[in-house]
């Protein structure tokens, strides 16, 4: 990664006053940090991590490179879509993307085949070849358009959040209520309204491994911003997820600022109802007039404000109303050749159940039994959407296959350190392995014997890397419930504190983005999402 803001805490002395200070490196406080940099603040990242990115961060082993949390991202393969000029702005335009192609998504019910198609017009066309009932083309009609009723419906809904409590009180009941008639519903709900048809449920359903929730229990407004979002395809960053931070660093970087990891922040420190600064684990305690935690609400109000804050101002009620998010297993995959030598293709697969079309059925046999079925597998291929990677990388290839898994089945582990968990959790490990490996082979089979190099991450590593406490994925769950809290804002009690992340606009790098792009509207008390957009429309133009 480049080093020109980013720095080790262990090496680096702290000698100049910030206006800024940002806990966590994941893309919301990046995005709000360099949005503020380029608005003339000095501001100061700081990262519990030895690598900056949160989950956008690679690791590196053996020759190989893999990316934590990035498997493709929609919105960004056309230059004037609303996330492309976001991620313009915040990376001075150095930040390229590469097209995955006509087909994003391959939705396999075991050798049942369903590909979702880019744009709007050939998703459904697909479809409708999947399904030639005219009831199911009216019911997919019908699904469409309810995609684009909740997407148009939540931008006032996201919008209030910025609002100051004072106008929030008088207008955001009317401003989040179109958005809330959708999201109060579930997603099974919403669909058995247009269809009977469990197979097409499943397969308009398939992606919801992408938020983390099996449609009886997810939010129907969070599934159909995931559509939405991918609708016109998926996209990957040019040279690797890497990239991603790296740019950004360099903005934040030109106008002063600085990206510090290894500097774990253990309290934010609060006087007379001020955020005034935080200190670190190990004493050090450095002040700014503005503090942004995208730790996530958990940690930020449980694990780094005084517990007389949290009683007064009743956080921890608050907390109660929400939950963790799913966690995950990722299995890392080497191989020493290359991606066309291997004929691996850029579209990611969703691998289900042989004729088993209720994913919650699926989930609760596997969650009750790790032998059951895998009620999903989601398997990408890196190194087959970076047109950079084989520069990178001359004669090898990646594969990353990931599935749900929860931190209860690892938590006799949890006070154990990463490599030395002992042998009763290596064989469970290897156990678990050797069944994706399976599947991958089953759909992949030129690749069976040809393994490098594997290893399989667990609960306990995203726990430990991304300091989530029960190694969730996507923050807090996206259920009907999750929409209603209003105290999910960037805003909070104390002031000059705010939050930012997926808690408090939506899973994945997208809402996280946005997440950092409406934490500073609140802070300016402007809409800087428009500002941003016209800015980069303008330049684009000129």
């Amino acid at each position: 990664m480049s080093r020109a803001g980013i720095k080790s805490f262990k090496q680096h002395k702290i000698t100049e006053q910030y206006d800024v200070i940002c806990i966590g490196s994941g893309i919301s406080c990046m995005t709000a940090a360099a949005i503020l940099a380029r608005e003339g603040q000095k501001v100061l990242v700081l990262e519990r991590h030895y690598t900056a990115g949160g989950y956008t961060h690679v690791f590196k082993r053996k020759g190989y490179e893999w990316d934590v949390g990035i498997h493709y991202i929609g919105g960004v393969t056309h230059p004037k879509a609303m996330l492309a000029t976001m991620f313009h702005y915040i990376t001075d335009g150095q930040l390229e993307w590469a097209d995955m192609g006509e087909v994003y998504d391959r939705v396999r019910f075991g050798d049942e085949a369903f590909d979702f198609y880019k744009g709007p017009e050939n998703f459904s066309a697909k479809l409708k070849e999947y399904f030639p009932d005219s009831a199911d083309h009216n019911a997919i009609d019908q699904y469409l358009d309810l995609i684009k009723q909740v997407n148009n419906a939540s931008s006032t809904y996201f919008a209030e959040k910025a609002l100051p409590y004072s106008v929030s009180k008088m207008m955001g009941d009317q401003m989040r209520a179109p958005f809330l008639r959708f999201a109060q519903q579930t997603t099974l709900e919403v669909l058995e309204e247009l269809t009977d048809n469990r197979k097409l449920i499943a397969v308009l359903t398939a992606q919801f491994g992408d938020y983390g929730l099996s449609p009886a229990k997810s939010s129907f407004a969070m599934h159909a911003m995931l559509v939405n979002h991918y609708l016109h395809g998926g996209g990957f960053p040019v040279g690797g997820s890497a990239r991603i931070a790296e740019t950004i660093a360099d903005v934040i970087a030109d106008a002063g600022g600085l990206i510090l990891t290894n500097a774990a922040v253990d309290e934010i420190l609060v006087e007379d109802k001020h955020a005034v600064g935080v200190r670190l684990v190990d004493g050090t305690e450095l002040r700014a007039p503005l503090i942004i935690s995208g730790a996530g609400v958990f940690n930020t109000y449980e694990k780094m404000l005084p517990p007389a804050q949290r009683q007064k101002f009743q956080l921890d009620e608050q907390l109660a109303t929400v939950t963790p998010s799913v966690a995950h297993l990722n299995m890392y995959l080497g191989f020493e050749e290359s991606t066309a030598d291997l004929d691996l293709q850029k579209a990611n697969y969703w691998i289900y159940p042989e004729g088993q079309y209720d994913h919650d059925a699926n989930v609760a046999a596997f969650l009750d039994d790790p032998t059951a079925p895998f009620p999903l597998v989601y398997i990408s291929f890196p190194s087959a959407k970076d047109p950079l990677w084989q520069e990178r990388y001359p004669g090898r290839a990646t594969v990353d296959i990931i599935t749900l898994a929860p931190y209860e089945w690892f938590a006799q582990w949890e006070d154990t350190k990463w490599k030395r968990r002992g042998d009763d959790y290596e064989a469970f490990k290897a156990a678990l392995s050797q069944r994706l490996l399976e599947v991958l082979f089953h759909y992949e089979p030129q690749l069976r014997g040809k393994v490098a190099h594997y290893e399989l991450s667990t609960p306990l590593s995203t726990r430990d890397f991304v300091n989530y406490a029960k190694g969730e994925i996507y923050g807090l769950h996206h259920d009907p419930n999750r929409f209603e809290q209003t105290f999910l804002r960037p805003q909070t009690p104390i002031k000059n504190l705010y939050l930012t992340g997926q808690d408090i606009v939506t899973a994945g790098i997208g809402g996280a983005l946005m997440s950092g792009v409406l934490t500073v509207s609140a802070i300016k008390q402007e809409d800087y999402s428009g500002k941003i957009r016209r800015q980069v429309l303008a330049e684009m133009a000129a």
